[in-house]
């Protein structure tokens, strides 16, 4: 026993200066090379917010090249300690295959916000309806896409429901076309009826009279003639025009005497002699 501790003492000097300075030098490129992956990954962030980038596709650049290069110092650091680095690139890939199979929904969602950042249909504070729902978009990650919805609601979206549909985003175009269908009784006067709706929409200020309104008779329903008025207004006036103009035209409506016709339904009771 005594001789092999004296044995282990008297290696210890060459075990020093063998692994001594390995060990030394994979420290020093760890956190040089850490420190040097963050630099320029800040770097590359700063360059992209100065040319007007935006800030989700900014971070997210940053993001993955810090992670990259700092994939590279660990394999450089397991370098200087001797280990072979083809060998551990090919556990990690192996490692990465398994995992890949094992998280296919995630990973799948990973690539739906990769391109979402990349193609960009919409960017936050767009109002967008997608995913089974709607909402202001207030944030995109990589994973997920957070909404608020218009009564205030966080929603929380997985990005390969966003990408893997229909997308419509309210907020690219400056104006947007309201849509409203009027039904009247079948005694109304048609005539009329578009005199009194075409000096409703005029009489709203925020109409843009240049791009023209819609106003014509669109189908004979079955209690109904049912009218479709179209006009354009700015984006961001929309829900007010709309429902400003549906209570003035009931309002005008009643006053003139047009009626509006609803659904009734005629019960007919027979009673069978005794």
């Amino acid at each position: 026993m005594q001789e092999n501790i004296e044995e282990l003492i008297a290696q210890a000097p060459e075990f020093v200066a063998t692994y001594g300075l390995k060990i030394v030098m994979a420290i020093v490129v760890y956190y040089v090379g850490k420190t040097i992956a963050r630099w320029l990954a800040n770097m590359i962030a700063k360059a992209m917010n100065a040319r007007g980038v935006d800030a989700t596709v900014a971070g997210f650049v940053k993001n993955l090249a810090y992670y990259a290069m700092f994939t590279m110092v660990i394999v450089a650091a397991l370098g200087q300690l001797g280990v072979q680095t083809a060998s551990f690139v090919a556990i990690i890939g192996a490692a990465g295959l398994a995992v890949g199979f094992a998280l296919q929904g995630s990973l799948a969602n990973f690539a739906a916000g990769v391109l979402l950042i990349l193609f960009r249909p919409f960017k936050a504070g767009d109002f967008i309806q997608a995913g089974g729902t709607s909402g202001v978009v207030k944030d995109i990650s990589i994973f997920t896409t957070t909404l608020m919805s218009p009564d205030n609601v966080t929603i929380i979206v997985a990005n390969g429901a966003i990408f893997g549909g229909n997308i419509h985003n309210f907020s690219t175009a400056a104006e947007r076309r309201v849509d409203l269908v009027v039904g009247v009784s079948y005694s109304a006067n048609i005539d009329q009826v578009k005199k009194e709706l075409e000096a409703i929409v005029n009489a709203d200020e925020r109409v843009i009279k240049d791009k023209g309104i819609t106003i014509a008779v669109s189908e004979l329903a079955d209690s109904s003639v049912n009218f479709v008025v179209r006009p354009w207004v700015l984006s961001a006036d929309y829900w007010p025009t709309k429902f400003d103009l549906t209570e003035r035209i009931k309002k005008r409506f009643d006053e003139v005497g047009i009626e509006i016709p609803f659904p009734q339904m005629d019960v007919h009771v027979h009673k069978d002699a005794a």
